[in-house]
């Protein structure tokens, strides 16, 4: 474990390029001042800090690339990922919590081992979210965003990651009740995507009205609102609603990524566990046709990625860790390439999991500058540059030393 040292008062980290969360800083080395848990000054080399400390004194640990810890913006901490048809986590008995967080904690591991800092839970019904965001809430190198279950039409699909409601009402008090002690309001909008029919498996479960009273209750208690929807008419339904962010959002079209970005709504689309789908059709039995039809799934996903950026949607990253063949952590890594995958640029990749997901949740001091907390990720090689970038990822987590993620 390298220690950063520097002056009494002031650290030293060098790095020698840096992706501050909106531009790649490729002219270093760029000397990182820190006091107090936060960046007091970035300079060039041999210019002075806080204090007179110089970037180029002997005693400064030197990195190859900085960069602020990723985001994982849509996971499930109580589900492990295992490649099969059901996740350990989501066959494990419902009052075995015991066991969910066992799980959870590992997943956790999993997540900091790969430059994770911070991540947003998509829902469960067991309460393990919040168990894990009061667990680590304090400690330096990892925070979670919870919103506790989400919310589902009874007997729809979403029973086990949500609370079930059967009307109108229960709907709105659903909101009421979740809303003091969840960071963002999760309701499950549509059925999941049906590869062999290549659609959606069902529509909105709730009506016009209900949605919008839901998304203005929640944002009546300054909570955000992600919606987990596909198909055209869930999608736009969501849109209609005012919702925040939409979640998933297969057969997106481009009408409704203009109104999107016309309207400031975020776009999360996991592109992980469908791709895991196609890339391992043995896993669920698919037929040669339903891996075909998968494919075609994945391309017109991309394609609508591509417009998204265009159109200046802000996507941000979240690859459904949990979700079959979806491992916490490296899970992210893959929904990183795989957007890189559908054209977008490496700075705006590295934004989606960075600035953007801070941004869109109001966060305060979401990229790298003076006055900044002093938390990053630091590895040898630039994403800029080489393919195997995150070989050897290593998590800042105070002003005091860089640790090894795992």
């Amino acid at each position: 474990m390298p220690a950063v040292t520097g002056a009494a008062d002031t650290q030293v980290l060098v790095a020698r390029r840096y992706f501050c969360g909106r531009r790649f800083h490729d002219d270093g080395p760029y000397a990182f001042h820190l006091r107090g848990g936060r960046i007091a000054a970035i300079t060039a080399p041999g210019e002075p800090g806080p204090g007179g400390a110089g970037a180029g004194a002997a005693h400064a640990t030197t990195v190859g690339f900085l960069m602020p810890g990723l985001v994982e913006a849509h996971c499930h901490l109580f589900l492990d990922g295992t490649p099969s048809a059901r996740g350990a986590g989501r066959a494990a008995p419902a009052g075995d919590t015991a066991s969910l967080q066992a799980i959870a904690t590992a997943n956790l591991r999993r997540a900091r081992a790969a430059g994770i800092t911070l991540l947003r839970d998509a829902g469960d019904r067991h309460g393990i979210n919040h168990a894990m965001r009061q667990l680590v809430r304090g400690e330096p190198g990892v925070e979670v965003r919870s919103p506790g279950p989400a919310i589902c039409r009874r007997g729809a699909y979403g029973r086990f990651m949500g609370t079930e409601v059967a009307t109108r009402e229960e709907a709105f008090a659903a909101v009421e009740r979740l809303a003091p002690e969840a960071d963002d309001i999760k309701i499950i909008l549509t059925g999941i995507v049906d590869f062999g029919r290549m659609a959606v498996s069902a529509g909105p479960q709730f009506d016009a009205a209900t949605l919008r009273g839901m998304v203005e209750r929640a944002h009546h208690h300054g909570r955000p609102v992600f919606v987990h929807c596909s198909g055209l008419e869930g999608i736009e339904a969501a849109i209609a609603a005012g919702v925040d962010s939409i979640e998933h959002g297969y057969f997106m079209s481009a009408a409704a990524l203009q109104a999107m970005a016309d309207r400031g709504i975020a776009w999360v689309p996991t592109l992980a566990p469908v791709h895991f789908q196609w890339a391992h059709p043995q896993v669920a039995g698919w037929s040669p046709p339903t891996t075909a039809n998968l494919a075609r799934i994945l391309d017109a996903h991309r394609a609508q990625i591509a417009r998204a950026d265009e159109l200046g949607v802000r996507l941000i990253a979240g690859s459904d860790a949990g979700s079959p063949g979806v491992v916490h952590g490296q899970g992210l890594l893959d929904e990183l390439a795989l957007m890189r995958g559908a054209g977008l640029s490496v700075a705006r990749v590295l934004a989606a999991a960075t600035v953007a997901p801070r941004e869109h949740w109001g966060l305060a001091w979401p990229d790298l500058r003076a006055g900044s907390p002093a938390g990053f990720v630091t590895a040898e090689a630039s994403p800029f540059e080489a393919a195997d970038w995150d070989a050897a990822l290593r998590v800042f987590v105070s002003d005091a030393a860089v640790t090894p993620a795992g």
